[in-house]
């Protein structure tokens, strides 16, 4: 940020700060006069402009910070360097963070005179009538300037103060008709989008756009001004982006903090503000909150004492400060922020490390929306799975590291209550507080927990970490305890109508008893709610002192009562399920309470099961028909040792197996195709809603938790369930598929992976081998389609079924659900292959990958400057390194795994942390593009290759220059260590492999026979071979002490283009081979190779009569054949450049092509002879096709345009604008329609409507259709042929 500085001289001066390091400021906020009117930083720079009428506003916003004891202050025309579009474009972007941070904020308003003062010292009115009508009240970019400042004073053109927003708030809300919680800094998330858009409807900016990006600040979104694109596109992109952070939110939010806040307080009875008054004015939490060294509070106590409460108490109080700071005169560095959690063990959305953070993460962005940026680098790059995977404690970490250091991030309070309570990943958790804590100066933490050793040993108590015991503040304690009992039995006793004797003999007890444990009350209370007043003063009397001993007393009563086994079967499921159930789940779950064979939704049912929960004993509660633990030691307690011996006589495994064997048989019976009705088999899933009502409300814990279930039964030994031919296999045969479609619509797929794996774990290949090759073929089948069945749901039944390996066991279980409308299949592979995952994220080309050497992460660089690092086991993706200014052509792991080496086209090496990502080193010497980089065996040096015809040996640990190896006579394409790192093998442009000797850097020897560039070279892992790809299509094996060559190995190219021929029983297709192929449509096999081109074969036709065959080529030329026998015809040349696209006309007399030269000519295909040339287009040529009468052509073109012609006169006739990426995958049909069957990025579309997603290696390099059929030609030189039936393409 640049700000302007007023000297002692009078004059001003600038100066530049990095965010961490801006000092206090004002800010200026004015309406524009004309441009040549106001103070340009070129004039601050060059010291003119004291004559421009705008030097008035600068000079009085110097002077008045002045008066307000601040040294710099801030104006936009003159603090930006408008000059520089990017500066600009960071600056707009920046603005509404800018006013929002600034100490004060001045409003000069030109218009408004001074207020004019009467001989009794009143002022007169006319300035409020002035002050009313001013322009700055209907200017776009000052609505910015009103709302975002903590205090904003407004002045008069002479300088005169005439009130702030707050004095002046009447006649500001008045005007604007922004309600007062906004300009007081309560967040603008909290108002509606039509409301924040109504205060900006009446008023106008400069430029059109502007009122768009007047927005993104009070919208939390950033995008790139790009002036002249309009207002309806500016507000599209602004739109677009808002719901992409809207949709990031929503994905981050596991739970809302807040409504856990509600939940607790109501479930105990509401939150008595005396019983944690006491906690505020404690010493050691006095020293926490005012000493600015002491940044983490424990509060640690016994089950029981009320730590939640107090928790939630403090985040009251904290929160009064937080609202306070915000309204009151402080910039946003100073405004508080407050984030907390709660833990609870007995549910598993909430009891692990990952949705502490997540939580935790989500109310922070929530109030401060810009923070998200640091979520939206992963997951705009991963989606929501970034959140889900293995990898998410991993990248949550970082984003969490990365808010809290962030320099706008004002002081922040962050609360995480029941540590104990965090069942997965506490380790972790406690690390990263104990790291954090001590580091981000502007946080402060408070943490509860019971009194457990091991927080006290990884929390490494110190100086910075205050300690805070229940046990040694028991009076207080005590005292809060008997404020609770007070108030509960006083409202008890107007309830149950009891006398005052009664009452006081109750709270007597109560107090007696209590022995500072808020629970214990707060369940003899509940017990107390059904006791007859008669009986009460028996029945309070009956109640043990402390939690054992009254749990144990409830239990007692339970096993008494008439439901006594439905009782203990209701707690000791749980006791054992992994997080809390909804009523219509826990039914599911138990054969007595709901029939199998009746799985509907009975209300009497739900009653019934309601009325005993209620005889649970005080154990179970009821909040939104989902059954809880009153608290995590009532669950303790059943799962001890004594206790789980009567609630599980035959052992905790034994209901584990039962829930487990349940939930098969509820799935097996409930799971079915398309159970939504959902039909179109091009259903994104952010379209899904679930109906009412929904037949997954009673299966989602079963689909999520079988496994889980079965694992913890210890599989029961000699399970017969995991036999081959087991309930196992007969629900994975039955429904796997289902289940699949299920976890898609949950938004849970990943956790389906995860299952399946665990399963897999738990089988031995030699007792049950077809159990165990089903569940590989499962992981096998999940993995490959994760992508399209997370994102379409039915795509289960089309894409992923149809692109499965024909000997798949899912394919083979589920073949009857392929739609009838898919009607002639493309031709796979039998088996699977060694591809087992796609990854995708980055926005360009992938140049480079490599493994890191435990096989557990995958690098890889871009054409996007960025260099992704990937869990090679779940394609998820870990860090994106950034610091590259051009593609990334070479990346490589260090053998110890430790380090990342990267070479660039800005002609660097970099060396990365693996683990961190952080930059370490910066290698510079070539003179060109670094094309290859790698590390010796050793991890000690690193060799380059580059344009430069160079290769260069670096210190891997000083980055110092060690040789420079000459020799190439082009590019250094691709370099490599021996294995013993005594030898560098080399690849060049000049079609050359050379050897060289580490040492002396020495040229031993040279490897020729490949006939083009070579790309890439190898070392046999024993160093006695070398291995060379190259563009010549070949792979060259040779003998590294003799450089003879072994072995060519040769392969397809990229198929470029494809036509049906008319009677659809053929397809011709060019390739990146200087060859067209011909081929069998109805069995895919080749029949024929066309040679003659000397170049790339871009377009390929058939004539209407099918006799003959067209093609064009980067050769310039164009060519006929006979379709018969592949004997060329005829060569057509005029075109200067490549031929991109050629065609028949409907009569086969003319030929018609488009090139890269701009033109479309047509030919005489008899003669071969040249008839017209069309000239129009500002661009390539992309598709040229004639119309079925013949009479006109049209042409498609990267210049964004269509145009018709004459076919006789080759006259203009019609230009269509916007249509160009769409006319590249369209043609004709017979009645000269468009047709409505192409393939457009990743789909096969009919009439608009998505029907089928193709996996990455089978997208189509070129299309071509013949009535419903279509042929997909793919980078991998072969072809696919579909048919699909007439009609709805439903599910």
């Amino acid at each position: 940020m640049r700000l302007l500085k007023y000297n002692d001289d009078g004059d001003f001066s600038l100066t530049n700060f990095f965010e961490s390091d801006i000092p206090k400021y004002a800010i200026l906020s004015h309406t524009w006069g004309q441009d040549s009117e106001e103070v340009t930083f070129a004039d601050i720079m060059n010291r003119t402009g004291e004559n421009k009428p705008g030097f008035k506003k600068i000079k009085f916003c110097g002077e008045q910070a002045r008066r307000d004891g601040l040294l710099y202050f801030w104006v936009d025309t003159c603090c930006i360097n408008k000059e520089n579009n990017a500066e600009l474009s960071r600056s707009i972007n920046s603005m509404f963070r800018w006013y929002r941070n600034a100490s004060r904020c001045y409003v000069y308003l030109s218009d408004v005179p001074r207020p004019i003062v009467d001989m009794n010292n009143y002022s007169s009115p006319t300035w409020e009538s002035d002050f009313r009508r001013s322009k700055w009240f209907t200017r776009g970019w000052t609505l910015q300037e009103l709302l975002a400042p903590g205090w904003v004073e407004f002045f008069s053109s002479e300088g005169n103060r005439l009130g702030d927003k707050i004095s002046l708030k009447e006649q500001i809300c008045d005007l604007t008709n922004i309600p007062p919680s906004a300009l007081y800094g309560g967040s603008l998330f909290q108002f509606s989008v039509e409301e924040r858009l109504r205060w900006i409807d009446h008023r106008k900016t400069g430029k059109e756009e502007d009122k768009a990006y007047s927005l993104l600040g009070i919208f939390g979104v950033y995008i790139l001004p790009i002036y002249g694109e309009g207002i309806a596109k500016a507000f599209d992109r602004l739109w677009d982006e808002f719901r992409k952070m809207q949709k990031c939110i929503q994905d981050l939010r596991l739970t809302d903090p807040r409504d856990d806040k509600k939940r607790i307080e109501e479930t105990k009875g509401g939150l008595l503000k005396d019983s944690y008054r006491w906690i505020l004015e404690n010493s050691e939490f006095q020293r926490w909150h005012n000493d600015k060294q002491s940044r983490l509070l424990w509060i640690r106590g016994d089950p029981g004492k009320g730590k939640t409460m107090l928790l939630c108490g403090i985040i009251n109080k904290l929160e009064e400060t937080t609202a306070a700071s915000a309204s009151s005169d402080s910039t946003a560095s100073d405004t508080c922020l407050l984030s907390y959690f709660f833990c609870q063990a007995t549910d598993s959305r909430i009891n692990n490390a990952t949705a502490v953070l997540r939580g935790l993460i989500y109310l922070l962005v929530d109030r401060q929306p810009p923070l998200l940026k640091h979520i939206r680098k992963k997951y705009d790059d991963a989606g929501k799975e970034f959140l889900v995977d293995v990898n998410a404690w991993f990248a949550l970490s970082e984003v969490f590291t990365n808010i809290l250091q962030d320099p706008s991030l004002g002081s922040t309070y962050l609360i995480i209550d029941a540590l104990d309570e965090c069942v997965d990943g506490l380790p972790q958790l406690l690390q990263f507080i104990d790291k954090m804590s001590p580091v981000c100066s502007r946080v402060k933490w408070i943490i509860s927990s019971r009194n457990w050793p091991n927080i006290e040993e990884q929390l490494n108590i110190s100086d910075q970490k205050v300690q805070l015991r229940l046990e040694l503040n028991k009076d207080s304690i005590a005292a809060a305890v008997n404020i609770y009992i007070e108030h509960k039995v006083g409202d008890l006793a107007k309830r149950k109508k009891y006398n005052p004797k009664l009452e006081n003999s109750v709270r007597d007890h109560l107090s007696l008893n209590a022995d500072a444990t808020f629970l214990w009350v707060a369940l003899v209370l509940q017990e107390l709610e059904t006791t007859d007043r008669r009986s009460t003063l028996k029945r309070v009397g009956g109640f043990p002192p402390k939690l054992g001993p009254l749990y144990r007393q409830m239990l007692d009563q339970v096993s008494k009562s008439n439901d006594a086994n439905l009782c203990a079967q209701i707690l000791s499921i749980m006791a054992v399920v992994y997080r809390p159930v909804t009523l219509r789940e826990l039914i599911s779950l138990d054969d007595a309470l709901h029939k199998l064979d009746n799985l509907e939704d009975h209300p009497e049912d739900i009653e019934d099961l309601e009325q005993l929960i209620g005889h649970c004993g005080s154990f179970l509660t009821i909040r939104e028909s989902t059954v809880y633990f009153v608290h995590q030691s009532a669950k303790d307690f059943l799962l001890q040792e004594n206790t789980s011996r009567e609630l599980f006589p035959c052992g905790v495994k034994e209901v584990h197996y039962t829930i487990f064997s349940r939930s098969l048989h509820i799935m097996s019976r409930t799971l079915r195709p398309d159970i939504y009705s959902l039909r179109s088999a091009g259903i994104s899933i952010d379209q899904v809603k679930p109906p009412d009502p929904d037949p997954l409300a009673a299966v989602r814990y079963h689909c999520l938790y079988w496994i889980d279930h079965l694992v913890d039964s210890n599989t029961r030994g000699n399970n017969c369930d995991l036999e081959d031919g087991g309930s196992v296999e007969n629900f994975l045969f039955q429904s796997y598929l289902y289940w699949l479609e299920a976890l898609s619509l949950m938004r849970s797929l990943p956790t389906g992976i995860v299952i399946i794996r665990k399963l897999e774990n738990c089988l031995r290949a030699e007792k049950c081998p077809h159990l165990y090759a089903f569940v590989y073929d499962a992981k096998r089948f999940a993995l490959h389609n994760k992508l399209v069945i997370e994102q379409m749901p039915l795509q289960s039944y089309c894409s992923a079924l149809i692109f499965t390996p024909t000997q798949s066991k899912v394919r083979a279980a589920f073949e009857k659900c392929i739609p009838s409308w898919i009607q002639n299949r493309p031709k796979i592979q039998e088996r699977w292959d060694a591809l087992q995952q796609t990854l995708e994220g980055h926005s360009s080309i992938v140049t480079t990958v490599a493994f890191s050497p435990d096989g557990k992460h995958i690098v890889s660089g871009s054409g996007d400057e960025t260099i992704r690092l990937w869990d090679a086991a779940t394609g998820a993706p870990l860090q994106t390194l950034e610091g590259h200014s051009s593609t990334i052509r070479s990346v490589a792991f260090s053998p110890d795994g430790k380090h990342i080496v990267s070479g660039s086209g800005d002609k660097t090496i970099r060396l990365w942390d693996a683990a961190t990502g952080a930059p370490l080193q910066t290698l510079e010497g070539h003179f060109s593009i670094v094309t290859s980089v790698t590390f010796s065996p050793d991890s000690k040096y690193i060799i380059s290759g580059s344009y430069d015809k160079t290769i260069r040996l670096w210190d891997a640990a000083t980055g110092a220059p060690l040789q420079m190896l000459e020799g190439h006579f082009s590019i250094v394409t691709t370099v490599a260590f021996s294995p013993n790192g005594q030898h560098i093998v080399s690849g060049s442009d000049d079609e050359t492999i050379r050897l060289w000797d580490v040492t002396t850097g020495a040229s031993l020897r040279t490897l020729e026979g490949h006939f083009s560039i070579v790309t890439s070279v190898a070392f046999s892992p024993d160093g006695k071979h070398v291995v060379s790809g190259s563009y010549d299509e070949t792979v060259r094996l040779w003998d590294a002490a003799t450089g003879a060559p072994l072995q060519t190995l040769e392969g397809y190219s990229i198929v470029t283009s494809v036509a049906f021929s008319p009677d659809g029983k053929h397809v011709v297709s060019g390739s990146y081979d200087d060859t067209i192929r011909l081929w069998d449509a109805a069995t895919g096999a080749p029949l024929q190779t066309l040679e003659g081109h000397f170049s790339i074969v871009r377009s390929v036709a058939f004539s209407p009569d099918g006799k003959h065959v067209v093609s064009g080529s980067d050769d310039k030329t164009i060519r006929l054949w006979d379709a018969a026998t592949g004997a060329p015809l005829q060569t057509l040349e005029g075109h200067s450049s490549i031929i991109t696209l050629v065609a028949f006309s409907p009569d086969g007399k003319y030929v018609v092509s488009g090139s890269d030269d701009k033109t479309i000519r047509l030919w005489d295909a008899a003669t071969g002879a040249p008839l017209q040339t069309l000239e129009g287009h500002s661009s390539i040529v992309t598709s040229v096709a004639f119309t079925p009468d013949g009479k006109h052509v049209v042409s498609g073109s990267d210049d964004d345009t269509i145009r018709l012609w004459d076919a006789a006169t080759g006259a203009p006739l019609q230009t269509l604008e916007g249509y160009s990426s769409i006319f590249r995958s369209v043609a004709f049909s017979p009645d000269g329609k468009l047709r409505a069957l192409y393939a457009l990025n990743n789909w096969v579309v009919e009439d608009s409507v998505k029907i089928l997603w193709l996996p990455p290696n089978y997208r189509a390099t070129s299309t071509a259709v013949w009535n419903n059929r279509i042929a997909l030609g793919h980078s991998s030189g072969r072809l696919s042929i579909l048919d699909f039936k007439k009609g709805p393409k439903l599910i």
